[in-house]
């Protein structure tokens, strides 16, 4: 219950953090590609993509929120919500990805 304990301050918290966690497993998924400038093994990107940036972001908690928001009829705020958490993260991760591939070069 997010929303109705911590208030809608805690929605965009929870959509900060996913948007820079989107950022940073670009840039990491990026450079330590094939292609990529770092030689990291199947483990360690496994580690730091699934572990450290999966335990970051909260798509489970924006999930529940959303949900709630949408169980205490306020639709409106739920899409805009969702559309947003979704839009940013997805134009984050293209600038991690842009700024990786330079580096790369």
């Amino acid at each position: 219950m997010t929303v109705s304990i911590l208030g809608q301050n805690a929605l965009w918290a929870t959509a900060f953090v996913n948007v820079v966690g989107s950022f940073v497993i670009m840039i990491f998924a990026t450079l330590t590609g094939p292609d990529g400038r770092f030689l990291v093994g199947t483990a360690g990107r496994q580690f730091v993509m699934g572990g450290l940036c999966g335990g970051f972001t909260t798509f489970s908690a924006m999930s529940l929120d959303t949900f709630i928001l949408l169980m205490e009829g306020n639709l409106r705020l739920a899409g805009i919500y969702l559309v947003t958490v979704v839009a940013f993260s997805l134009i984050a991760a293209w600038i991690g990805y842009v700024i990786a591939a330079r580096i790369n070069r």
